[in-house]
C-alpha cells in the first residue's frame, strides 16, 4: 500500500513538473508565433539609426527601446534603494531582534507583503498631491517616485526570504564562528551570509523580477506612453510593462498588436535572464567559498 502511494506521489509530481514546461514551451511558442515576424532591429529602434539612439539619444518614436531603457532604469533604481535595506532588515530580524520588538516589526512586514500593487501606486500618487499642496509645488510623478514605490512592494520578499534563509542555517554552522572566538558580525559575513546565499539569492531574483514586470505602481507614478528616454529622476518614462498594456489596449493596426507580443516576449527573456544570472552568480560565490 505504502509502495503504490509514494509511486502515486511520484508520478503526480512528474505530471506537474511537464505540465508546468508544457506551460511555459507553450506560452513562448504562442509568443514566437505571434511576433517572430517582426523581432529585429527594428522592434526596438523603428526607423531611428541605431547608434544615434543609442549613444546622442536620438528619440525613438516607432520602436520599444525607449521602454527597454526606461525598465532598466526602474530596476535599477529600486533595486539600489530597496537591496541594502531588504537585506540589512532581514539581518537584523534574524540575527539581533528579539521578542516583542521582533513579533511587531515581522508583522509589519507580513502586513506590507500584502498590499496590493495597486495601492502603492495609489499611495505614490497621493503622496505627490500632499507634496504639491505643502512643501513642494512643483513635485510631480516620475521614475524616482516610481522607484520608491516599487521599493515598497519588493522590500518584504527580501526581508523575508533573508529572514527566512538565515534562520535556516543549521546550529551546527551558527555555532562555529562563536567556537572560532569570531564576533556577531563576523560570524554573519564569513559563515551564516555564505550559507544562506541561495536562499538570499532567490528573493533578490524574485524581487527584481518583480519590479520589472508590475504595472499598476508605475501607472499612477509616472510611467506614459511616447515619453522618450528619461533625463531626470523626475522625468516621465516609458517600461516594458506599460507597452504592453498600452498596445494590447490602444492597437490601431495588426502590427502595433504583434509589437506588443513581442515587447512580452522582451520582458520574458529579461526575467530568464535575471534568473540565468542569479544562477551562475551563486554557482561562483560557492565555488569560491569552496576554494577559501
Amino acid at each position: 500500500m505504502k509502495n503504490n502511494l509514494a509511486r502515486f506521489f511520484v508520478g503526480f509530481s512528474w505530471l506537474a513538473v511537464l505540465a508546468t514546461l508544457a506551460a511555459v514551451i507553450l506560452l513562448v511558442g504562442f509568443l514566437l508565433y505571434r511576433s517572430g515576424h517582426i523581432l529585429n532591429i527594428r522592434l526596438f529602434f523603428g526607423e531611428t539609426p541605431l547608434w544615434p539612439a543609442i549613444i546622442a539619444g536620438t528619440p525613438v518614436l516607432d520602436g520599444i527601446w525607449p521602454a527597454c531603457v526606461g525598465t532598466f532604469y526602474l530596476i535599477s533604481l529600486s533595486s539600489l534603494i530597496a537591496l541594502p535595506l531588504g537585506i540589512s532588515s532581514g539581518i537584523y530580524l534574524a540575527q539581533y531582534a528579539a521578542g516583542r520588538p521582533k513579533r511587531l516589526i515581522s508583522l509589519g512586514v507580513e502586513v506590507l507583503a500584502g498590499v496590493p500593487s495597486i495601492i502603492m501606486g495609489l499611495f505614490g500618487f497621493a503622496l505627490i498631491l500632499f507634496l504639491r499642496q505643502t512643501l513642494l509645488a512643483a513635485a510631480n510623478t516620475g521614475l524616482l517616485l516610481a522607484a520608491g514605490c516599487i521599493t515598497l512592494l519588493i522590500l518584504p520578499y527580501l526581508i523575508l526570504t533573508t529572514q527566512t534563509s538565515l534562520e535556516g542555517v543549521p546550529d551546527s554552522l551558527k555555532l562555529a564562528g562563536v567556537g572560532l572566538g569570531l564576533t556577531p558580525w563576523q560570524n554573519i559575513r564569513a559563515i551564516l551570509l555564505p550559507a544562506a546565499s541561495r536562499g538570499i539569492l532567490s528573493g533578490v531574483i524574485l524581487s527584481v523580477g518583480r519590479a520589472a514586470e508590475d504595472t499598476a505602481v508605475i501607472l499612477l507614478t509616472g510611467v506614459v506612453a511616447n515619453a522618450g528616454l528619461p533625463r531626470h529622476l523626475t522625468d516621465k518614462f516609458e517600461a516594458l510593462p506599460f507597452n504592453i498594456y498600452y498596445l494590447a489596449a490602444e492597437h490601431r493596426t495588426q502590427t502595433d498588436l504583434d509589437r506588443g507580443f513581442g515587447s512580452a516576449l522582451v520582458l520574458l527573456a529579461l526575467t530568464s535572464a535575471l534568473f540565468l544570472g542569479a544562477h551562475l552568480l551563486h554557482r561562483t560565490i560557492t565555488r569560491h567559498g569552496n576554494t577559501t
